[in-house]
């Protein structure tokens, strides 16, 4: 995974800067601390945070600010306890059951068997708080957000922008160049997001040997590119969820759309039903086109363009704007002209809806 070149010099300005202190703290201490010495240890510290760094990449700034949160109610609730002092508790009757012969009470063995209690009890503290810590910054990070809403009345760990939520778009969505009039006219009302491995697959796509694989990534990119221009579309390529390589592309998505609290538009039914099943909203482009499909009943009337013959010999075909065929009787002759004609019946298909009429005036 390529390291971007922001976090490159955060991380090389994070080690000379520990460098310096380590220097600064070599001539403090020049007699006790050698340079060489102060230098190694500042690099190692360097080091082990840029590794922590490094082990945290998928962790966003969401999650943080929930584990923060979670470990304050879990410190908050350690503190509570540790005012009813249990630890004191233990220590006194360490104090108390403490094997010592009224002869052998001597200041000393007092001062030891203090010591013993005071790093029992610091013991119990210190375990208290950590482990409670622990507790409620993996609870908080399992919970979501309609939890955080109970807990706090009126607040919720989003926003939601003026004009909507906002659309993941997965590959297909992309290269579907439908999307672009349908986010043109505003009936997405928010940020269409890119994920960065959706642009990644995209660019993979357009440089594949495989002909059809090649033309459907580029229809991709000019999709993209159009959608950019358009001044009433805000594209936004998101760089959250690179990191999660090991998860399939599906996952990944919607990873970054629970993340979002975004809707995920594809065209892709098993995307849409793993999407719904884990909570995601989803709109689906083959949904969209099902319903704006015109619906056409027995006796309704409209103009058709005759633009071939049908399979019998008196038959004349049109189509609707949406692509559904009508077979019209008796009108071969009339072929290449406009009609008005009046629907007969309907017969569904594994391709479609096939529509059978008749002209308003026989040939």
């Amino acid at each position: 995974m390529n390291t971007p070149t922001s976090v490159t010099i955060a991380r090389v300005t994070y080690i000379l800067i520990c460098e310096l202190l380590a220097v600064a703290v070599s001539l403090t201490f020049s007699t006790a601390l050698p340079l060489w010495i102060a230098l190694f240890v500042g690099l190692l510290v360097a080091g082990f945070f840029i590794l922590v760094e490094s082990m945290l990449e998928g962790f966003t700034l969401r999650g943080f600010s929930t584990a923060t949160f979670g470990l304050g109610v879990g410190l908050f609730c350690a503190w509570l306890i540790t005012r009813v002092d249990i630890s004191e508790l233990v220590a006194n009757m360490i104090r108390e059951n403490a094997p010592i012969a009224i002869d052998d009470e001597t200041a000393e063995k007092r001062l030891i068997i203090n010591e013993k209690a005071d790093a029992v009890r610091l013991a119990i503290n210190v375990a208290l708080y950590a482990s409670l810590g622990f507790l409620g910054s993996v609870i908080a990070l399992r919970s979501n957000r309609d939890d955080f809403a109970f807990i706090i009345p009126y607040v919720r760990f989003r926003q939601e922008g003026v004009q909507g939520r906002p659309v993941v778009l997965d590959v297909e969505a992309v290269m579907d160049s439908r999307v672009t009039n349908i986010a043109h006219s505003g009936f997405l009302g928010g940020r269409l997001i890119i994920p960065r491995f959706v642009l990644h697959e995209l660019q993979t796509l357009s440089s594949s040997q495989t002909i059809a694989h090649r033309l459907r990534g580029q229809r991709g990119l000019d999709v993209l590119e159009q959608m950019q221009s358009d001044a009433m579309t805000h594209v936004t390529i998101h760089e959250s969820g690179t990191a999660s390589s090991e998860l399939t592309l599906h996952s990944r998505l919607i990873e970054v759309a629970q993340l979002l609290d975004a809707r995920l538009l594809t065209s892709d039914e098993n995307l849409a039903k793993v999407a719904r099943l884990q909570g995601v909203s989803v709109l689906n482009l083959l949904e969209l086109t099902d319903a704006l499909k015109p619906s056409i009943v027995v006796g309704e009337k409209m103009r058709l363009a005759l633009v071939r013959p049908g399979k019998d010999e008196h038959q004349a075909v049109g189509y609707l704007s949406d692509g559904t065929m009508i077979v019209v009787n008796q009108a071969i002759a009339l072929m290449g002209t406009t009609q008005s004609v009046h629907v007969i019946s309907t017969l569904q298909t594994s391709n479609g809806t096939m529509v059978f009429a008749e002209l308003e005036t026989p040939a």
